[in-house]
């Protein structure tokens, strides 16, 4: 008799559902903001760009205006691993309809309506609070700085939260800034080396070094060398 095991087949086609609808529960986070934002006034975001249809197409800002309050909601401030999420993370696609933005497009954004974003921001974060998420830990904010938002006297809240959402555009400028002078601004930073950048690179040289691997924990050696350049 075999084993009982649950296996992945990572071949089939349309592994996952169709319909973006149906990827997340009702209940998610992620629907919460796209309605919430599909209420909110965004011309002044649209106002740059061309009504003519001939100018290079741009993402909507209600899809950046969403994935950045999603994001910073979740505590996620980096543009790079916003990015990153964009491609890997269910509830990201789901907000973005499967489109990925690179950083530096996150980044440009964020410092062009920076004003206008914080505006949004204190508008949807207080409509969190009242509904409970922050309470609920969905949302990455200090509880008591939005308890208040529950009574009609919120004006002291009211200066709380504007403190918190300065603080999160600061640590996005301060995050993105770091990770240009460290990875460069060409690169995300979590790009796979060279020679391991696609699946038939990976299994080749997984299965010329996988030889050696086991030969060195058989004779009780350390199982890698300290770098692979």
């Amino acid at each position: 008799m075999g084993y009982n095991f649950k296996s992945a087949d990572r071949e089939t086609a349309y592994l996952m559902p169709p319909s973006l609808s149906e990827w997340l529960p009702e209940g998610h986070l992620a629907w919460f903001i796209v309605a919430g934002v599909k209420k909110l006034d965004l011309s002044v975001f649209r106002g740059g760009y061309h009504a003519d249809g001939l100018c290079a197409s741009a993402y909507d800002p209600e899809l950046m205006v969403g994935l950045m309050l999603y994001s910073y909601c979740a505590g996620e401030r980096s543009s790079r691993k916003i990015e990153a999420a964009c491609a890997v993370d269910v509830a990201y696609r789901v907000l973005m309809g499967n489109l990925i933005p690179d950083y530096s497009t996150i980044c440009r954004f964020r410092a062009e309506h920076e004003e206008d974003l914080k505006g949004l921001f204190k508008a949807v974060l207080s409509m969190c609070g009242k509904a409970g998420l922050v309470k609920a830990g969905m949302v990455a904010l200090d509880g008591t700085k939005m308890k208040a938002f529950a009574a009609k006297s919120a004006n002291r809240s009211y200066d709380h939260l504007q403190e918190e959402i300065d603080r999160m555009f600061e640590e996005a400028k301060r995050k993105d800034a770091e990770e240009d002078e460290l990875y460069g601004k060409d690169r995300r930073g979590d790009e796979m080396p060279e020679h391991l950048n696609t699946r038939e690179k990976q299994a080749k040289w997984i299965e010329a070094e996988m030889g050696g691997i086991l030969k060195r924990m058989k004779a009780g050696a350390p199982t890698f060398a300290p770098v692979y350049a």
